[in-house]
């Protein structure tokens, strides 16, 4: 990731607003970094390219689709990038 783009994630991670939950900030970083890493989702063997495509399959995915996207993130984040904390 950029200089940018990590500023841009850890400006969420400090944002503090009386409507967002906890829980909405966990999945506005979540969101920002699928967005910006994942390049192609495979599910049921359909593959997603595109990135409207993909932010779309993220905002629909099942609760265990996420799960797996929420490992998978953070599997690649503490290999590529460990000074950057996941959600």
């Amino acid at each position: 990731m950029t200089p940018k783009t990590r500023a841009r994630y850890a400006a969420l991670s400090d944002e503090q607003s009386s409507a967002a939950t906890v829980e909405d900030q966990w999945h506005r970083q979540l969101e920002f970094l699928f967005e910006r890493l994942a390049v192609r989702l495979i599910i049921s063997g359909v593959a997603t390219e595109k990135q409207a495509e993909l932010l779309a399959r993220f905002r629909v995915a099942s609760d265990e689709e996420r799960r797996w996207i929420r490992e998978t993130l953070r599997e690649h984040l503490a290999e590529n990038f460990p000074d950057v904390e996941a959600p």
